[in-house]
């Protein structure tokens, strides 16, 4: 149900592919009463754009199928006041601003709102002041805002910089226990990769079986983005990756992602394992797939076979998917992307496809500086295991913005 008073009010600022489903999850959970969504400029002629805007999508279809199940009304808006810019949906009051682009000259004080999400991904660095010729995160605090949600992993402009006090990244169902409403005031829900990835590496480092890790690398295979072209256009000056400037509607792009890095904020222990990580972006609107590849010092049974295989880690996936609130799904059916669209999980484990291959690698302690040993025991023989992981992503919808909201709903209910 809807709160009462202040608390009740969210704002969101940008109105994208993640502020308009954040706003359409906010709209169906009605845990605010109140959403005031900042687009800092004009958009269309007048609020019939925005309402016809946010009425339906490409992607996920009508707003009213998505809030009321398939026989929902398409028309399912009402405006309230044209001219104050007032909408209503599912009983939630929308308010739209327009005038105002950079973050502190927004004034959500004025709006009774203490919690922004920020979903431009133009503002990213916690260490920037509010007075940044650019705009920054902390401008939000300035305009009123008691705590901004960036969904986004942070990305500081000087590398050497450290965490701020204040700030920390979070995800829902991984670390957002941590959230610490007397000390944070800006919290990242790092990037839908990021999200599914660390709902992939949780139960295997929990687990007894395989929480010694050596190393791991991912690949997702990425769904297109707006940071893409549509066509062929000419890269802006500095472009790095002069691959996204390529058409998305025609090419497999090899580019990198920030997911093994970020991951090290939420899962502090993943710097003992030598990670990497890469993207592969294929034209298509949303679901996207991550593939793991991890190695294990594996344990013998008796008769000399490992117990680091296809059954066990299944049954680690299917027993942690078992709890409502993991935000894992384990299946062994044969599944595609369009299955994953609208998919509320952080990431969906296809069993059918979990393979794994036991070696034994030869080492010489010698070389690792044990020539104390006795010299005829100074090879030894270790059992390592090769496991490769399939987990499915909305990277939109369903992983991303519905762990942002919950997360933003457990940082409300204790913000106080």
């Amino acid at each position: 149900m809807a709160v009462n008073g202040a608390e009740g009010v969210l704002g969101i600022n940008g109105l994208g592919r993640i502020g308009k489903l954040t706003l359409w999850h906010e709209a169906g959970d009605q845990r605010f009463q109140r959403l005031v969504v900042n687009t800092g400029r004009q958009v269309g002629q007048d609020i019939d754009a925005v309402v016809r805007y946010l009425s339906s999508d490409s992607t996920y279809g009508s707003l009213g199928r998505f809030l009321y199940g398939h026989n929902g009304p398409w028309r399912c808006i009402k405006i309230i006041d044209r001219d104050a810019q007032l909408l209503s949906i599912n009983d939630v009051e929308i308010e739209i601003l327009t005038e105002h682009r950079n973050p502190k000259d927004i004034g959500w004080a004025e709006h009774g709102v203490k919690i922004v999400v920020d979903t431009t991904g133009r503002f990213r660095d916690p260490t920037l002041p509010a007075g940044h010729p650019g705009g920054s995160i902390q401008g939000h605090l300035e305009a009123g805002a008691q705590l901004v949600l960036v969904s986004a992993a942070f990305k500081m402009a000087d590398k050497s910089a450290r965490m701020p006090d204040d700030s920390a990244m979070l995800i829902y169902g991984i670390n957002h226990d941590a959230f610490d409403p007397r000390a944070h005031c800006i919290i990242s829900a790092a990037s839908c990769t990021t999200t599914a990835l660390a709902h992939m590496m949780l139960p295997l480092l929990d687990h007894e079986l395989t929480h010694t890790m050596l190393t791991a690398s991912m690949s997702t295979v990425h769904a297109s983005t707006n940071s893409q072209s549509v066509l062929d256009s000419v890269p802006k000056s500095g472009t790095s990756d002069l691959r996204k400037n390529r058409s998305v509607f025609n090419n497999i792009i090899l580019t990198s992602t920030n997911a093994a890095a970020a991951l090290e904020y939420v899962m502090p222990e993943i710097a003992t394992i030598g990670f990497l990580a890469d993207s592969v972006r294929v034209p298509l609107n949303t679901a996207s797939l991550i593939i793991l590849n991890c190695t294990f010092q594996s344990k013998l049974d008796e008769y000399g076979n490992a117990l680091i295989n296809r059954r066990s880690v299944n049954e680690i996936f299917a027993e942690y998917a078992t709890n409502p609130d993991s935000g894992v799904l384990f299946t062994v059916e044969q599944s595609v992307s369009s299955d994953m669209i609208g998919e509320p999980a952080a990431v969906i484990i296809e069993g059918s496809e979990t393979h794994a291959r036991t070696g034994f690698t030869r080492v010489n302690l010698a070389e690792l500086g044990l020539t104390e040993l006795d010299p005829e025991h100074l090879e030894v023989e270790v059992p390592v295991t090769h496991l490769k992981l399939f987990g499915w992503y909305d990277n939109e919808l369903g992983s991303y913005t519905r762990r942002m909201s919950q997360l933003c709903h457990y940082m409300a209910d204790r913000l106080g």
